[in-house]
């Protein structure tokens, strides 16, 4: 795999990470809630893990 697929395919995770925050902001979410705060913690966990590895992708 290159590394612009890689920079696209981080990007499209970015773009979800933007939907699960607005998930939080539903006051029916209950339970999910939970599942939630997790799947948003693992993105960040992941795009912080390419923007080390990948520093150039800082940028975008």
């Amino acid at each position: 795999m290159d590394i612009q697929t890689i920079k696209e395919r981080i990007s499209t995770v970015q773009g979800k990470r933007e939907y699960l925050l607005s998930l939080l902001e539903q006051p029916n979410l209950g339970t999910l809630r939970v599942d939630v705060n997790q799947a948003l913690e693992e993105l960040d966990d992941l795009i912080d893990e390419f923007r080390r590895t990948i520093p150039e992708a800082k940028n975008n």
